[in-house]
């Protein structure tokens, strides 16, 4: 596998690195911490600026109409700097409305004010949820309840999963009707959140059935990339902290134990990034990639909890210290763990389907990637 960028993916990449780098020091992000704001809104309105909120967005509905492989190049920026601004669930929000819902005047208008930087937010929760769908969709309208959405307090309209008679669909709908209720709060990651609870909210648009595999499959792939590059500036600290930090006089990243952990780590980082890549490449051919997206959300799930929890291990009491920058990334790869569902209901629904697909394989007829 080739995982280089081209020159014009690698522009995307090194101009996300910059911009993030002026606006994400750890004295920065500190300030953010204790400020209480939503999300950077200074960095938001920058990103805005440079187009970074509508790569995967059509041409006809205001974007740059490029690929997964662009936006990767840019969240793994973000991941690495921690930038607090809602690029993927913005872009794919719009790209799915412009893509299944083009015939919805309410949709055509909420994506315009989102490619002018009105948010929108973006939740598959019910999709997710050990406890069964809790968000409904009859009659037209929703009810139910979903929690910690994600700058859900500060959109204006939200694109969200729900159950539906004949199966699970994307649903459209305004969040400051008096069938509404917010309550807002903070995620440990420093984004803002809030919960949800419909009384027969109207729904604005209903989207194509295929909707909700599209928004899934990205959704997966953004994650992902978020967690790879939260992941790499994770573990280069944590190397070049145990390369430094000494016990016995000598350099705790010498003792074999520490030397196995990072090794594992790496190894795992490095096997997430492989299944990361084709899956972003499959998207971008417009393959299928149903078992593709289930194997990233599982290794997500999976690296995010690891490396944090060792990262921290092995930081001793600095890993606690919240003035000592290394805590951060914890609560980041926590967050992205959870937001797309549990590895145990991805690896559930990956055996799903190689069960119902058990014709596929190099001993059988059918060609993997159909």
């Amino acid at each position: 596998m080739d995982f280089q960028f081209t020159e014009d993916q690698r522009a995307f990449a090194d101009m996300a690195q910059g911009l993030f780098a002026d606006y994400c020091t750890d004295d920065k992000l500190r300030e953010h911490d204790l400020s209480g704001q939503p999300f950077m809104q200074e960095l938001w309105q920058q990103c805005l600026t440079a187009g970074l909120h509508g790569i995967v967005v059509p041409e006809d509905a205001g974007g740059l109409g490029l690929g997964m492989t662009e936006l990767l190049a840019v969240l793994e920026q973000q991941g690495r700097a921690l930038a607090q601004v809602p690029l993927w669930q913005q872009q794919i929000g719009v790209a799915a409305l412009s893509r299944f819902a083009s015939g919805s005047a309410e949709a055509k208008e909420v994506a315009e004010a989102a490619m002018g930087g009105q948010l929108l937010a973006l939740s598959l929760q019910a999709t997710n949820d050990a406890r069964g769908a809790r968000l409904r969709l009859q009659d037209g309208r929703l009810c139910g309840r979903l929690d910690a959405v994600a700058l859900a307090g500060q959109s204006s309209h939200a694109l969200i999963a729900a159950a539906a008679n004949g199966g699970e669909r994307l649903v459209l709908v305004a969040l400051d009707g008096q069938c509404v209720a917010r309550v807002d709060g903070m995620r440990q990651d420093y984004c803002a959140v809030a919960d949800l609870a419909f009384d027969h909210a109207p729904a604005l648009a209903v989207l194509d059935a295929p909707a909700l595999a599209w928004v899934q499959q990205h959704a997966a792939a953004c994650l992902g990339a978020l967690q790879q590059g939260v992941t790499q500036e994770q573990l280069q600290r944590t190397v070049q902290y145990v390369s430094e930090r000494k016990q016995f006089d000598r350099a705790i990243g010498t003792f074999q134990l520490v030397v196995g952990q990072m090794a594992d780590n790496y190894i795992l980082m490095q096997a997430q990034r492989s299944a990361l890549y084709q899956l972003v490449w499959r998207l971008d051919q417009g393959l299928p990639c149903a078992p593709q997206s289930h194997a990233v959300r599982a290794q997500t799930h999976e690296l995010g909890l690891k490396v944090g929890r060792v990262a921290q291990h092995v930081h001793g009491g600095m890993g606690v210290d919240v003035t000592y920058p290394i805590h951060r990334f914890l609560f980041w790869g926590r967050a992205l763990a959870v937001e797309g569902g549990s590895a145990e209901h991805h690896l559930q629904a990956l055996g799903q389907w190689l069960a119902d697909h058990d014709n596929l394989g190099w001993k059988y007829d059918l060609p993997e990637d159909r």
